[in-house]
């Protein structure tokens, strides 16, 4: 029935990169109406459920790409353009959010810590912050690596870092994002010279906990001069 509706408008999403896809941007064709779909057998007593339904197809795909086919169901309305595309945009945060976890399970190794009860919710809510602080430093070095290293860093984390870089190659430094995600990773064993390969998030994760370690140490002489 949702497939069977007139097209309301076109929208272009961004793709990201994946094992099975490389990053591109897709077309969509967008349809969408409300539907009415049968309960589950142990909630039949509830009656329907009246939603909304957005049918999502790529039109000009690239050769050799899957294309890409969304059916959304929401207990949003949807009746206009605007809120058509504020549920496409909500979805489109899933990969952020499948990144955070990503992060979170295999940066952080938060399933390695072997606690309980309120030890393990402590231990959680610190990983989350280093987790969320990890997903917005690669996010930005994915869509804006020539931006100010200050968006990432604090000038503690800057200072140790800008120390830390042999000194030959501080005059060739540009303090950008790049910069400062490439010198975390070198501080978790990236090997340099591998530029075609990428940074992984667990070399990110131990360059985050080494940069901390020697923040306070230097925290520490500070307050002893």
């Amino acid at each position: 029935y949702v497939t069977s509706q007139e097209v309301q408008f076109i929208k272009e999403v961004e793709l990201p990169e994946t094992k099975k896809r490389k990053e591109r941007t897709a077309t969509l064709e967008i349809r969408y109406c409300p539907v009415s779909i049968n309960p589950p057998s142990r909630l039949k007593k509830s009656g329907n459920f009246n939603v909304y339904a957005l049918f999502a197809t790529e039109i000009n795909v690239p050769d050799g790409c899957e294309p890409v086919t969304w059916m959304l169901l929401t207990s949003e309305l949807v009746t206009t353009q605007a809120e058509a595309s504020q549920i496409l945009r909500w979805y489109t945060y899933r990969w952020r959010i499948e990144e955070y976890h990503k992060i979170l399970k295999s940066g952080c190794k938060a399933e390695n810590y072997r606690l309980a009860g309120e030890s393990m919710s402590t231990m959680l809510g610190f990983l989350t912050v280093i987790a969320a602080q990890l997903l917005r430093m690669t996010y930005l070095h994915r869509n804006s690596p020539h931006s100010s290293a200050e968006l990432v860093l604090t000038k503690i984390q800057m200072d140790v870092l800008l120390a830390s870089t042999p000194p030959k190659q501080k005059k060739q430094i540009q303090l950008t994002v790049d910069w400062a995600i490439r010198a975390i990773a070198r501080l978790g064993g990236y090997l340099e010279h591998r530029k075609n390969s990428p940074i992984g998030i667990q070399v990110l994760w131990r360059g985050w906990l080494e940069l901390e370690s020697l923040c306070q140490g230097w925290l520490l002489h500070e307050n002893l001069k």
